[in-house]
């Protein structure tokens, strides 16, 4: 029992050690990564978003404000035939967005961060659809196309300025600044 006791302790002290080891050697990585000459994305690779994102000195930021979706179909009965579900809506301004960015030389993948709104859904219960906001970012980040993960956040709002829309997304984007 007691050599039993001994080797559980000492299993768990090396497992500590081990982690804290892993985590110095992540933090050093990250401190260096801070003085790099791109932009760097930090997170899990498991997650489908950067927890940050490091934009060096020689990069300009571009920044978007609120996009709102695009109407599908303005004689429609409900805000889904006038503008689609929050999925619709978030695909739509996506699609603005890529456009607009091409239209400056910019992709998706100079996207560095989405601060996204939110409002309740009357057709999903009265609460926000942010599974379908996250469905919709899932077609445009981190996929073999673009495997950039935005930092981002999602908020729930109790109103926009239109009452069909369910979404409007703010983005900052970093490109490389030719003067630096």
């Amino acid at each position: 029992m007691k050599k039993s006791l001994k080797t559980t302790i000492a299993s768990v002290v090396i497992g500590a050690n081990v982690i804290a080891g892993f985590s110095i050697a992540s933090a050093v990585s990250e401190k260096e990564e801070l003085k790099s000459n791109e932009v760097t994305f930090f997170g899990t690779p498991s997650s489908s978003i950067s927890s940050s994102v490091a934009i060096p000195s020689s990069y300009g930021q571009l920044l978007f404000s609120g996009t709102v979706p695009p109407l599908l179909n303005k004689d429609g009965a409900t805000t889904y035939e006038r503008y689609g579900d929050t999925k619709t809506q978030a695909v739509g301004i996506l699609k603005n967005l890529e456009t607009q960015l091409k239209a400056k030389g910019l992709t998706l993948a100079d996207v560095t961060y989405l601060r996204v709104y939110v409002v309740s859904d009357p057709n999903k219960g009265g609460k926000p659809d942010y599974q379908g906001w996250f469905d919709a970012y899932g077609q445009f980040f981190n996929t073999k196309e673009n495997p950039i993960k935005t930092a981002r956040s999602t908020v729930g709002v109790d109103s926009l300025v239109n009452s069909d829309w369910l979404i409007e997304i703010e983005a900052v984007v970093a490109y490389k600044n030719k003067n630096k």
